[in-house]
């Protein structure tokens, strides 16, 4: 994929995100993988509203999250974690968006909030009966290298998404399509939360 396809299918994607009010303002950031060897990404630029991207809006960073091209733009803060979470896990997307659902789920279980018995959970390859789901929460930091550690440790292998609390979620899926669906499973789930308190 050519960094302009990437930007194009980022912008598409982030008007999706920001029509459900999961990207405020010029919150939240997405990317793709453009190359595995060496690793590329294709970030969202930092400081646009990404109800209004274009496929221009985005720059290339390496695996620690750099800019290729510095006189390309400024990457997304996150973009560090948006390379570290596609080296660790293969995903080919990932997906940050700022919910109120993530941020209250994060505060009220802050070892994880664990889910069962939904067909939902079908949608991020899980059983819908007799498998137990934990969506990890890790404390925020500013420190992108902190974060990173701290997914690490929390990582569920077969959960494709974590909460980074009083900040928001993050999912990945092998490209785009995956890790929008794993996003809004992720956060019906985080929703149902919300309303029922777990019951």
């Amino acid at each position: 994929m050519t960094p302009e396809e990437a930007g194009a299918l980022l912008a598409s994607e982030a008007r999706r995100f920001a029509g459900f009010g999961w990207m405020r303002g010029t919150s939240g950031n997405l990317s793709l993988v453009v190359s595995r060897d060496p690793l590329r990404l294709a970030v969202t630029a930092s400081g646009r509203d990404k109800g209004d991207l274009t496929g221009t809006d985005v720059v290339i960073v390496d695996a620690e999250g750099a800019a290729v091209d510095p006189a390309g733009g400024r990457p997304s803060a996150e973009a560090a974690l948006h390379a570290h979470i596609a080296t660790r896990t293969g995903a080919g997307a990932v997906v940050h968006v700022h919910t109120v659902a993530a941020v209250a789920a994060g505060s009220r279980h802050p070892d994880g909030v664990v889910f069962e018995g939904l067909e939902m959970l079908k949608g991020i390859g899980r059983q819908a009966s007799g498998d137990v789901v934990r969506v990890p929460v890790v404390p925020n930091s500013q420190d992108m290298r902190e974060l990173a550690s701290r997914f690490d440790e929390a990582w569920e292998r077969d959960t494709p998404a974590l909460i980074v609390a009083t900040h928001g979620l993050y999912a990945w899926g092998a490209d785009a399509l995956q890790a929008r669906h794993h996003t809004e499973i992720v956060e019906w789930l985080l929703e149902l939360e919300l309303e029922t308190g777990g019951r």
